[in-house]
Order: C-alpha cells, then sequence, then structure tokens
C-alpha cells in the first residue's frame, strides 16, 4: 500500500541518506502532480529558509518581513529543483533563498539605491558587525569584508540613503522645536520665489531708474501721481513708463528663442529718464 504524503513526510529518518531519500520521494510525487507534496517539502525544509533569514536580521529590517522573503525563496527552489541534477536540495536551496534576500535589500528597502556593488558590500558590513564586538573601526570591517577604507567608507555613507526621514517626525526630543516639514518654504513662498527670478531676468535691460517706478507702484504700493510728484513730472508720463516697461518684460519673457542674459545686457534701457520715456519707447 502506498504511503500518503503526510506519513512520508512525518518521517524521522535516523541518517541522511535516508532523509535524502524521502526528499526524492516527496519531490517524485511533486512532479507527479500532488500538490501536497509541495506543501510538505515547503514545511519540511522551512527551518532553513528561518536560519537563513537570520543571518540578515541585523540589516535593520524586521525578522518577519526577512521570513517571508526567504520562503518566498524556499517555494521558488522547491519549483525549479531538479533532483536528476546529483546535488541535494539544501545545496540548490540555500543560494536561492540567500539570493532572493539579496534581491529584497537590493529592490525594497534603498530610499536611494546606490549601484549594486555598493549595497552588497553594505550588507557584509552589517553581517560583520554583528560578529565583531563594540563598534568596530574602518580598518577592522574592511579586513572582515575583503575590501579595502576607501569603498567601506562609501558603503557607509551609501546606507544613509536606505531609508527616507518624514518631514513630521520631531528634529529631537525637544516636542517645542519644529518639525522638518515647518521649516520647508510652503507652496506660495515657491511661487513666489519662482516669480522674483523670472522677474530679475525680465529687467535685465531695465535702467535703474524704471526699476525704481515699478518698484514704488507695486511694492511701496504708491499711486502714480506719487510717483510723478516724486519724479517731477506728470501723472500721465509715469503712466506711459509703466505700460511700455511692462510690455518689454513680457515680450522679452514670451520671446522664442528666449535671448541669453549677455544679449540683453546689451539692450538699450528703457525710460533712461521720465521726460524722455515716449522717445526711448519710439526709438524701440
Amino acid at each position: 500500500m502506498t504511503a500518503s504524503v503526510a506519513e512520508v513526510a512525518s518521517r524521522a529518518p535516523a541518517r541522511p541518506d535516508a532523509r535524502v531519500r524521502i526528499d526524492r520521494l516527496l519531490f517524485a510525487r511533486f512532479r507527479a502532480g500532488e500538490p501536497r507534496a509541495r506543501d510538505a517539502l515547503a514545511e519540511r525544509f522551512l527551518p532553513l529558509a528561518r536560519s537563513l533569514a537570520r543571518r540578515y536580521s541585523g540589516a535593520g529590517e524586521p525578522l518577519d518581513d526577512l521570513i517571508q522573503v526567504a520562503s518566498l525563496g524556499l517555494l521558488k527552489a522547491i519549483d525549479r529543483y531538479d533532483p536528476t541534477r546529483g546535488c541535494t536540495f539544501s545545496t540548490y536551496a540555500v543560494p536561492t533563498i540567500v539570493g532572493e534576500l539579496k534581491r529584497y535589500f537590493r529592490d525594497r528597502t534603498w530610499a536611494v539605491r546606490p549601484p549594486r556593488a555598493v549595497q552588497e558590500l553594505a550588507l557584509r558590513i552589517e553581517r560583520a558587525r554583528t560578529q565583531l564586538d563594540g563598534a568596530p573601526p574602518v580598518a577592522e570591517l574592511a579586513a572582515a569584508t575583503g575590501n579595502d577604507e576607501q569603498q567601506v567608507l562609501q558603503a557607509l555613507q551609501a546606507q544613509r540613503g536606505r531609508g527616507a526621514l518624514s518631514l513630521d517626525v520631531p528634529r529631537s526630543d525637544d516636542r517645542t522645536r519644529p518639525a522638518l516639514a515647518e521649516l520647508i518654504a510652503s507652496d506660495d513662498e515657491l511661487t513666489r520665489a519662482e516669480a522674483r527670478v523670472l522677474l530679475d531676468r525680465a529687467c535685465v535691460g531695465l535702467s535703474a531708474r524704471a526699476r525704481e517706478i515699478l518698484r514704488l507702484r507695486f511694492v511701496e504700493d504708491m499711486t502714480q501721481q506719487q510717483i510723478g510728484d516724486l519724479f517731477g513730472v506728470s501723472q500721465m508720463q509715469i503712466s506711459r513708463i509703466i505700460r511700455q516697461t511692462i510690455d518689454h518684460c513680457h515680450r522679452l519673457l514670451t520671446s522664442t528663442p528666449r535671448c541669453s542674459p549677455a544679449t540683453e545686457r546689451t539692450r538699450p534701457p528703457i525710460a533712461a529718464h521720465p521726460g524722455r520715456a515716449s522717445a526711448t519707447t519710439g526709438s524701440r
């Protein structure tokens, strides 16, 4: 009478060769289409996956997550294993599970992803730290990983990009200090900063007096009559200067292709004097 999958998997062989025979029997049944054989194999080798996951538990990731990743690697190894190649399943499964763990660290745990060689060196450094006492210096880490000190320093610096810091996290234990998000400019402030950059570019060809008239009108909120009294000209002349200056800035910002700053500086200044505004504009 043929034994069931559960009976085969529950046997506790005393010798390694007997265990290998049971493994081959379960794989044969799995290849024959028995789905329970796959579950029995996964349960049988789950301690191996857990053991490999614990090797990477010092890298800052939750152990439960690492066990899940290792278990996924175990299932992939079960599906891909070919008993006819002559090697035992454990020999085939270990590099498969370790590769899955390394892929997880490479693809899922880095907020800023450095080159693959740097990521793998960072993992080796973490494992070396767990084996060395205290806080080992760079020289000891370099000797333990087989790399020079410059490479170790590069990997240690890259480790800072593994996790992203929330902007809402307090900067210290002092809750009265503002969080990082409160120190970043708001959207309105960024918009105003961008507008100032554009305005500086648009005002390249303006005279100092034309700039001052714009400042008095739109920053100090003075009326055109007040500005005219300040410069000793009529309100109509101030209105004409403002309109011509704004038209100049608009043309400069919307021209295609835009002139380079060097070209803009060669343009004659607008409204060098309020009393000659119309003549200056007419020459344009």
